[in-house]
């Protein structure tokens, strides 16, 4: 399949772009009955013998171009009527029935706030040029009404707030949020590539509307991406805080696979400048090595790297429910622990060759020895719960 992508230049362009060539490439293997042979992207840059040759030879269009910030009202409809015209006349000279998708938006409704929206109205007259094409041709037309777009590639200060305050938090940069209970559905750029792959495969997810709601319909005119999400201007920007927070406090937030949470919190660090890419982590150190905490959760405790020196004993202490992984990652070291039930004992000699996992058990005290007379031994440390100073739940206990 020959794919020609308009706006290529765009955030949704370049998300799409990028993706379809991890499918041509066999990257991504996530779709085996999509093939893609060549991507052919058109910007505001191309040519029109470019676009012609590209309507020649395409097998499926995006139509992702438009104008959502001219510098003259009349640029809306020039924008996205005029070029959806000469879209679809370069399509017809070459009899080329493609199916052909368009991004269109919510405003194109015309219902609600945005009844009195320029855009709207010239999104809705390139929708219904994108229908009459149809009917006209024969060509399948895919007509999606996408609600708020974010994800990675959005130029801040523009279009989108939710890039702009990525953008401004990451920096440390004011913001201003005038309502925060103001809320947004929004919609990611990789889920709308999964919709767009659906699209081409021949089954994408169709809707009618009532007012800007879209509602799920296998014989609807319009088309929708159903993974979509709702959250709050104050919300989103508590969330992005604590993201930016990260470098002081070493927590991360639920990250449940699919969530917005999970989403957005890659959304941000695609924004992160370099100077705040890196980041300085706190080591305790003595003359026995160092301890330095790495991650924390809320529900999933924490990492830590634990680095003891040569001949040094570490641990000698015992939890009531705390319990913790230790995997030695360099040296060769000894683990031993004792339950204080009955005083058996238990060893595990471990090496960063060869790498396990030993759990420390709650009522079993216990320590890890360097066995090296030269080497650092480093452990990587999972603790089911971030360390509590009012209520360590460590006591200790001599092995």
């Amino acid at each position: 399949m020959n794919v020609l992508v308009t706006g290529a230049a765009g955030a949704l362009g370049r998300n799409l772009i990028e993706n379809l060539k991890a499918i041509r490439d066999g990257k991504n293997r996530t779709r085996p009955g999509l093939t893609i042979n060549e991507i052919y992207e058109y910007d505001i840059a191309s040519t029109a013998e470019e676009l012609d040759r590209y309507c020649a030879d395409c097998d499926f269009v995006v139509h992702a171009a438009g104008v959502n910030r001219p510098k003259e009202v009349s640029e809306f409809m020039e924008g996205n009527f005029g070029f959806t015209s000469t879209l679809l006349e370069c399509l017809k000279k070459h009899r080329n029935q493609s199916p052909i998708l368009i991004t269109s938006s919510v405003q194109a409704t015309l219902a609600g706030r945005f009844g009195d929206s320029e855009y709207g109205r010239s999104k809705l007259a390139g929708e219904e040029l994108m229908f009459q094409y149809g009917q006209d041709t024969g060509a399948p037309v895919y007509v999606y009404r996408f609600e708020n777009m974010v994800g990675k590639w959005i130029r801040p200060r523009y279009n989108s707030a939710v890039a702009t305050f990525c953008h401004c938090i990451a920096r440390g940069e004011p913001i201003t949020v005038n309502d925060p209970n103001t809320r947004l559905e929004m919609v990611f750029f990789d889920d709308i590539c999964e919709e767009i792959y659906d699209a081409m495969e021949g089954h994408p997810h169709h809707c009618h509307y009532e007012g800007v709601e879209a509602i799920s319909d296998p014989d609807g005119r319009y088309c929708h991406c159903p993974v979509k999400h709702q959250a709050t201007l104050g919300e989103i920007v508590e969330l992005l805080h604590k993201f930016h927070d990260f470098p002081r406090d070493f927590f991360v937030p639920k990250l449940v696979n699919g969530s917005f949470e999970k989403k957005l919190h890659a959304m941000y660090l695609s924004y992160l400048p370099k100077e705040q890419t890196i980041f300085d982590y706190q080591m305790n150190m003595d003359n026995r090595g160092s301890f330095t905490e790495l991650i924390k959760t809320p529900d999933r405790g924490q990492v830590s790297v634990n680095i003891s020196k040569p001949g040094i004993t570490k641990g000698q202490h015992w939890h009531l429910c705390k319990n913790e992984v230790f995997i030695v990652v360099k040296g060769h070291g000894l683990i031993q622990m004792r339950n204080l039930k009955d005083n058996e004992t238990e060893e595990y000699e471990v090496d960063g060759d060869y790498i396990q996992g030993v759990w420390m058990k709650p009522g079993w005290t216990h320590n890890i020895i360097n066995l090296s007379d030269t080497e650092d031994l480093v452990t990587v440390m999972w603790a089911s719960e971030t360390l509590n100073k009012d209520r360590p739940d460590t006591y200790f206990e001599p092995v």
